[in-house]
């Protein structure tokens, strides 16, 4: 009794240990897998991670592969057996999202495989992960325009606008402990042409979810609300601050170029973040850059968004000639994309921000735009009607129109003409062509929409704002850019006439008149998305006050602009205080005595004739910088046809671009 006790007893425990042992989960976290412990598939976090602090990542590592089994050439005879062979692994992939969409239909199945619903599991193909047909919320497609919610209409899937292959290039480095995307990995592709073999790829497929890291968020959330504001000052869909931060959670060589100029902007506003972090995430996004043009199938349009971005952390920097990697390859993938003024979606928003960064530039210092105004593809027919409220078109025709009076005055003549004759041929040809553009900003004003002219406007003597200059209060910021140029125009005009000095009493009022108005629009706008346009446009307009006054005022402005957006405007206050004379202060004495008490000259009547034009003024000193009057060198070589071409020993050429949008005029 006491023996039959003791084996019931004995298998008792047997059948209770058995009951107690741990069953295998399948659907675990990869924190619990990776420290081999047993997971209690708690969600949103698991019991192991939230004891520990660590961080509760989700995902799929297993490698299903679809291997034909065969039943063997010999099999052992057998009398109280039958061996049969079963394949379950159809049925264990089924369980993960995106498992049994590895394997292919079975011969005998064929017939009976249930046409894909709107919910459908992940499709994919030669071993890489593409993104789902069918998706809720879908966002635009990059190369479509976006378009009005009231004329919406269903976009292509993200997917149908590149190959399968073509996300090749969005790679993670094994052994980078630091990558953005550490909780999403599957196993390595099939060796490629470009030979990458130590990277796996993030799964673009299954998109990454919310940024669940507080320094990414708050990175991303910088760039959003501060960077992402002036870049989409030109784009009515705001490209950068609403639609390409969600294509950036599936593309990390986007994310992190994102990331970059968000921690690059907090480096520069707030002196407790250092640049460590920034440089990090330009580093990875330049890396993968280069990395995705060794790849012939690699996507054109997130390569150049990404340069585009990339550009932009290098004009941020405050030794931008030091990193110029991506100035001119952003331009060169531009123009690989075909992108001009008349392209739709993203590729109208990358090209308009990066032709203004160089306009700007050009402005500065005294260069000819690299890429012909006449090449951009803007229609300047003013008697063409633009959609209303539309004033992103007008604001094109105007850089048009700026463009061509920076090429202008960078062609200034150096020297006199070796004869009499033809030095006067020549100055009349400039004056024709100084009353042409003179004529074409006069035509742009007049025929603009009255959404691009001030709303109000009150002279100083009028505000409590104790200001030198005009408060001029204009609603949208597009129409705050568009004035902001046509005022540098117009300054720029005075000062680079011909035949007048800026003495005459036409070329003082006109540079006195546009200079005021445009110090009253910065001096009193509170948006912080103009700030980049607003820096060269208001240092142009001060170099054209006499009054102490107001000259200081400029000087707090640029103190204001650096202090709320970062921009570096140091430089600003040196150059400046030369040209006003401040650094010596017996020349200011003699340069505000000559301003108040000489007389001007007087106003020649027009047209004049080659016979009889007065000499020129003589050319202003130069001074020391780079040089000037010479095509942008930094863009000149910006195109991949061209012998040194950016990306040398990176750059290969891609099989598919991306096929040539509509056209629109705007």
């Amino acid at each position: 009794m006491a023996a039959n006790e003791g084996v019931g007893g004995t298998a008792a425990g047997e059948s209770a240990s058995a009951a107690a042992r741990p069953k295998r989960v399948r659907t675990g976290c990869l924190t619990c897998r990776e420290r081999h412990l047993k997971c209690d598939e708690g969600l949103p976090e698991c019991q192991n991670c939230r004891k520990s602090s660590r961080a509760c990542k989700r995902g799929v590592r297993l490698n299903f592969i679809d291997t034909q089994v065969k039943n063997p050439p010999i099999t052992p005879p057998t009398q109280e057996w039958d061996i049969a062979f079963q394949d379950e692994s159809r049925e264990i992939a089924s369980e993960y999202r995106g498992g049994l969409g590895r394997y292919a239909a079975l011969p005998q199945e064929t017939e009976e495989i249930p046409e894909a619903k709107d919910d459908a599991l992940y499709q994919f193909s030669s071993g890489v992960m593409n993104t789902p047909t069918l998706a809720p919320q879908q966002l635009p497609s990059l190369q479509q325009q976006a378009l009005p919610a009231e004329s919406m209409e269903s976009y292509p899937a993200v997917s149908q606008r590149r190959p399968d292959n073509s996300r090749e290039q969005h790679i993670h480095s094994a052994d980078n402990t630091d990558s953005t995307f550490t909780s999403q990995t599957i196993p390595p592709p099939p060796i490629s042409n470009y030979n990458n073999t130590k990277q796996t790829l993030t799964p673009p497929s299954e998109d990454r979810g919310p940024l669940d890291s507080p320094e990414e968020l708050l990175f991303m959330q910088v760039f959003v609300e501060e960077v992402g504001l002036w870049m989409d000052s030109l784009d009515p869909y705001k490209h950068f601050s609403r639609l390409l931060p969600f294509e950036s959670l599936h593309e990390p060589m986007l994310l992190n170029a994102f990331l970059a100029c968000g921690a690059r902007h907090l480096s520069l506003v707030n002196p407790i973040y250092s640049e460590d972090k920034a440089l990090h995430y330009y580093d990875d996004a330049t890396t993968r850059l280069l990395e995705a043009l060794q790849n012939p199938n690699r996507d054109t349009v997130i390569c150049a968004t990404t340069a585009v971005i990339l550009n932009v952390y290098e004009i941020m920097s405050e030794r931008p000639l030091q990193r110029m990697n991506h100035i001119a390859g952003a331009r060169a993938l531009i123009k690989e994309c075909r992108w001009t003024a008349k392209t739709l979606g993203v590729g109208a928003a990358c090209f308009w921000i990066n032709v203004g960064m160089e306009l700007l530039s050009c402005i500065r210092f005294n260069w000819q735009v690299a890429w012909d105004p006449d090449l951009w593809g803007v229609d300047m027919d003013f008697s063409r009607e633009i959609d209303y409220g539309r004033e992103e078109g007008w604001t094109y025709r105007l850089m048009y129109i700026v463009a061509k009076i920076a090429n202008f005055r960078s062609s200034a003549p150096r020297q006199a003409e070796s004869t009499q004759h033809a030095e006067q041929v020549r100055l009349q040809n400039r004056f024709n062509e100084w009353n042409r553009l003179k004529d074409w900003i006069d035509s742009w004003n007049d025929a603009s929409p009255r959404t691009l002219r001030p709303m109000g406007y009150l002279f100083p003597h009028q505000t409590t704002s104790k200001s030198a200059f005009p408060e001029v209060w204009l609603i949208k910021r597009t129409s705050i850019v568009a004035r902001l140029f046509y005022h540098t125009g117009m300054c720029l005009l005075a000062q680079t006439h011909p035949v007048l000095s800026t003495r005459t009493p036409e070329m003082h009022d006109l540079q006195q008149s546009h200079a005021h108005d445009l110090c009253g629009i910065v001096a009193h706008n509170k948006d912080r998305g103009v700030a980049s346009v607003a820096i060269r446009s208001l240092a142009i307009a001060a170099e054209c006050l006499v009054s102490r006054r107001e000259q200081e005022e400029v000087l707090e402005i640029f103190d204001r602009i650096q202090k709320e957006t970062g921009w570096r405007t140091g430089f600003l206050h040196k150059e400046l205080k030369e040209k006003w004379g401040w650094n010596n202060e017996e020349q200011y004495q003699q340069q505000q005595q000559q301003n108040m008490a000489a007389p001007m000259l007087p106003m020649q009547n027009f047209p004049y004739q080659a016979s009889s034009l007065p000499p020129a003024p003589p050319p202003p000193s130069l001074s020391k910088g780079p040089p000037k009057g010479i095509i942008n060198p930094i863009l000149r070589n910006a195109d991949f046809s061209a012998p040194l071409h950016p990306y040398q020993s990176h750059y290969i050429a891609p099989l598919h671009l991306p096929p040539q949008p509509p056209y629109s005029h705007y």
